[in-house]
């Protein structure tokens, strides 16, 4: 028998996560397709969407990387362009990062 959970976890699989064919060039190594392959997209976009929803009034990605100290640059970083395209988030300007370079401020929709 299906319980709410279970039918909230399927809605939730079908809104995030990113096809591993859109994660590699078709003149990529092999190794680079193994790889696309093995990422969980779904679970790291709904983690870097539940980090940015966690500011109200948005954030740069130096704060999104800090929030979640578990997880690489490399893994976070191109989540933000699949939340954008999916209409999860929105660009409200900019913010000075700890680099002193403008950051994109990122906001939960």
């Amino acid at each position: 028998m299906s319980t709410f959970f279970d039918n909230m976890n399927e809605t939730v699989g079908r809104f995030f996560g990113t096809p591993a064919f859109k994660l590699a060039r078709r003149e990529d190594p092999t190794t680079s397709h193994e790889a696309a392959q093995a990422v969980d997209t779904t679970k790291l976009e709904r983690i870097v969407y539940e980090a940015i929803q966690s500011f109200p009034e948005g954030c740069i990605s130096d704060e999104v990387l800090e929030a979640l100290p578990d997880h690489r640059y490399s893994s976070i970083t191109p989540r933000y362009k699949a939340l954008l395209q999916k209409g999860f988030i929105e660009i409200t300007g900019t913010k000075e990062g700890r680099s002193g370079r403008n950051q994109r401020v990122m906001r939960a929709l």
